[in-house]
């Protein structure tokens, strides 16, 4: 019985001589695959414009009104004042602006002690906590501990603790080491901008100690290595391999932290309340309170975007500054 086969793939045939090649199908984008990357970007778009920007146009808006307890319910009635605001809050000369320039220098005093303390304990914590030995992971967690707690929480503490008949700070100091004399008042006076600094620090510090702690593990060991062979201490390799390699990481480290820390609101609200004493008087809480407790929105919106505009102006002159260092090197 006579069969015949068929070669596989009959229905592929080869194109014939002189025929135009067919390129390889391309489906056809219809309007829900030409969409689906913006509907993946709406929420984050909305939440953003949410949280963000609309807040952000409003309160320019409110600094632009006479907007005070008299208007509040109602703001079509808050008469437009233009930049008046700006210039009462401004004016060096004027009560307000002599205390405006008072927080100024307190929260810039207080950034840069801060952010200066912070990176030196999170860069010796990470350059100890570099080589292995045993119980390094329990240090890590121990160090990593402030960074964890709620702001609140870890605050509060705080205010406890530093409280003058019966915190522990002034038990282990007085009644404990007798170091002093008296119990002295930590929340009030000079004493309450070296508490607000050292919570400060407390807080901040893990942070670099991460970010570090990360960069160094991008760093060669050869270097290291190649540097010892050479003959070079432990301060020679950390002035001429570790900080250089850190460079990248403490370009952002530092802004980061001196943005966080000169906007820093919940640390002295929560450690001294509404009211912080004149020596601890961040600009922060002096907004807070020309808003809500004098009840001068305008006034404390005028506030709120000179202190914008200040903090725009310092990022942009320091990324100027490190990427023209950066390209010298380059």
């Amino acid at each position: 019985m006579a069969t015949s086969t068929t070669a596989p793939d009959a229905d592929r045939r080869e194109p014939r001589a002189g025929s135009p090649a067919r390129g390889p199908a391309r489906r056809p984008r219809g309007p829900r695959r030409s969409l689906l990357p913006y509907l993946l970007l709406a929420p984050a778009v909305v939440l953003e414009l949410a949280i963000h920007v609309i807040p952000m146009v409003v309160g320019v808006w409110m600094s632009l009104l006479e907007l005070t307890q008299f208007h509040i319910r109602d703001w079509s009635t808050a008469p437009f004042v233009g930049l008046e605001n700006y210039r009462a809050t401004l004016d060096l000369n004027s009560a307000a602006g002599k205390e405006l320039l008072h927080s100024f220098w307190v929260t810039l005093a207080y950034s840069l002690l801060s952010v200066g303390f912070a990176w030196l304990l999170g860069i010796s914590a990470a350059v100890v906590l570099q080589r292995p030995f045993r119980g390094r992971a329990i240090l890590r967690a121990l160090f990593l501990t402030p960074y964890a707690l709620p702001v609140y929480a870890a605050v509060i503490t705080w205010s406890f603790l530093l409280q003058r008949d019966t915190g522990l700070v002034n038990h282990v100091l007085v009644d404990q080491l007798g170091l002093l004399g008296e119990r002295p008042f930590w929340l009030i006076g000079d004493n309450s901008f070296w508490s607000l600094l050292v919570v400060s620090v407390w807080r901040n510090w893990p942070f670099a100690f991460l970010c570090l702690m990360a960069g160094l593990q991008n760093v060669p060991g050869e270097l290291y290595e190649a540097a010892a062979i050479d003959g070079a201490g432990f301060w020679r390799r950390l002035r001429s391999v570790t900080l250089p390699m850190l460079r990248p990481v403490n370009l952002v480290l530092l802004l980061v932290l001196f943005l966080w820390t000169f906007n820093d609101f919940n640390t002295p609200f929560v450690l001294f309340g509404g009211s912080a004493p004149e020596q601890a008087d961040l600009i922060s809480i002096h907004i807070y309170r020309s808003s809500f407790k004098t009840w001068d929105f305008g006034s404390g919106s005028a506030m709120s975007v000179a202190l914008l505009l200040f903090l725009l102006i310092v990022s942009a002159a320091y990324l100027l500054i490190t990427n023209r260092r950066r390209d010298d090197h380059a």
